[in-house]
C-alpha cells in the first residue's frame, strides 16, 4: 500500500509522468480523453463519469481504487493541459487502428451517456478522431453505433 501511494505521488509530479512506464501512460492518455470529452459540455453528469469509469475498467483490467486514481490523474492532466496532441501521440504510437477505434467507440458512448450531444462534444470528437487518424466514416459509425447503443 505505500509503495502504491509513493507511486501515485510520483506520478503527480511533472518529470513523472513523462518518465512513467508506456502501459501506464496509455492508461493515463486514455483516461485523459476520457475525461476531456466527459466534460466538453461543461456538465460531467454521473452517468458520463460511470461510463468513462467502466471503461477504463474494461479497457486495462483495473480495480474501482485503481480506476479513481487514474481518473483524478487524468483530471489534472486535462486541466494543465494545453491540447491534446501529447495524449493522442501516445494512443497513435501503442495502439493499432482497431484498437484505437474502440477508443473512440467507449468516446462516443461517454458522450452519449447522458442522451444528448452537444456542439462542443461533437466538435471534439471529430478532432480526437482526426488526432487518433481515424476516418470520418469510421468515425460516424462508431458515433451511430454509440448513439443506438445509448437507446436501448
Amino acid at each position: 500500500m505505500l509503495k502504491t501511494l509513493t507511486d501515485l505521488f510520483n506520478a503527480l509530479k511533472p518529470q513523472a509522468a513523462e518518465q512513467s512506464d508506456p502501459e501506464h501512460q496509455l492508461q493515463l492518455a486514455t483516461a485523459v480523453l476520457l475525461v476531456e470529452v466527459s466534460r466538453s459540455d461543461s456538465n460531467m453528469s454521473q452517468l458520463e463519469r460511470r461510463t468513462a469509469f467502466q471503461t477504463l475498467q474494461e479497457k486495462f483490467a483495473l480495480t474501482e481504487d485503481e480506476v479513481a486514481r487514474l481518473f483524478e490523474l487524468a483530471e489534472r492532466e486535462a486541466s494543465e493541459a494545453h491540447d491534446l496532441h501529447r495524449f493522442t501521440s501516445r494512443i497513435n504510437a501503442g495502439f493499432n487502428d482497431a484498437q484505437k477505434l474502440r477508443i473512440i467507440q467507449n468516446l462516443w458512448r461517454v458522450v452519449f451517456a447522458d442522451g444528448q450531444l452537444s456542439a462542443h462534444e461533437n466538435h471534439l470528437m471529430r478532432r480526437v478522431a482526426d488526432l487518433l487518424h481515424v476516418r470520418p466514416g469510421v468515425n460516424m459509425v462508431a458515433k451511430l453505433r454509440a448513439e443506438a447503443e445509448g437507446r436501448e
